[in-house]
């Protein structure tokens, strides 16, 4: 049985990072993109709807990133 390789735990490491820093970085550009504030909205004023589309809009953020890595 194979050992766990250093250099594969690193990569996997290195490349989340990459993608969770990538994720942050698409979703301050769009909520910079929008004419109010995501946050507000979905916290101070319990935008359901808004949440909802903010929750959809992250999943297709990540499954982007998340194929860009992998291929």
């Amino acid at each position: 049985m194979e050992m766990i390789k250093l250099e594969w735990v690193l990569n996997s490491l290195i490349f989340s990072l990459l993608g969770v820093v990538v994720f942050w970085v698409c979703f301050i550009v769009i909520d910079k993109l929008t004419p109010y504030d995501l946050w507000g909205e979905i916290v101070e004023k319990k935008n359901q709807a808004l949440a909802t589309i903010v929750a959809a809009m992250c999943l297709g953020i990540a499954i982007i990133i998340a194929a860009a890595i992998h291929g």
